[in-house]
């Protein structure tokens, strides 16, 4: 575990900034395939951010991210393995996303995976919050999230690992996660399971986390 990797935040103004950015953010309709409204965390100031896919159909509904089944699985995750309950987790974590509307329903069921191009055009959120936060510690959650930092072809591969990276001038531990979401099988495979676990233990040991402990 890197303990160098302890940047402060911005000199001044980090929570006026995040507030100034989530009100630009839930206002957004660059998308004209997503459907709206945005779904936002809220302005969390936190040196630990997690970065999801994109929001189901209920988290429009409920006003957060992971309010269904894939959170109830997240949350539970992270009591057990860190002792950060759910309403911990989202007073004290940024909660970020690859896309932050929800892309619809695929004709044949399921959620429609986001264009490339949605992908690209929402991006420019993240980016922000990187900028804004500069944060230790990164979890994305789901092959797509992952994708957005490093190249994967298998969670495998992955998952159970520390990366430490650097965008944008910005250095932070990457800690990746499989989706809680039920449609994702890998978890409780052979492979998957030990993996998880060894992901969860080394973010509950990550110098960021025990800070919000």
């Amino acid at each position: 575990m890197s303990n160098k990797l302890k940047p402060s935040l911005p000199p001044g103004g980090t929570k006026e900034k995040l507030v100034r950015h989530v009100s630009a953010l839930l206002k957004c309709r660059r998308c004209p395939e997503m459907i709206p409204p945005p779904v936002s965390g809220g302005p969390v100031v936190s040196r630990v951010m997690s970065v999801g896919q994109a929001p189901g159909d209920k988290e429009p509904k409920f006003g957060r991210p992971f309010a269904w089944t894939a959170g109830k699985t997240l949350f539970r995750w992270f009591k057990e393995a860190a002792g950060i309950d759910e309403a911990k987790f989202r007073s004290s974590i940024y909660m970020a996303a690859v896309c932050r509307c929800f892309p619809g329903k695929k004709a044949s069921g399921g959620d429609r995976v986001p264009a490339p191009e949605e992908v690209k055009t929402c991006s420019a959120w993240l980016d922000r919050e990187l900028e804004i936060l500069r944060p230790a510690l990164i979890i994305p959650i789901g092959k797509l999230a992952i994708a957005q930092f490093m190249e994967v072809e298998k969670l495998d591969e992955v998952v159970g690992k520390v990366f430490h990276l650097n965008r944008g001038g910005i250095s932070f531990d990457l800690i990746p996660l499989p989706h809680s979401s039920g449609a994702s099988p890998w978890r409780y495979s052979a492979a998957g399971k030990p993996l998880l676990a060894k992901a969860m233990s080394l973010i509950a040991d990550h110098p960021a986390i025990k800070e919000i402990k």
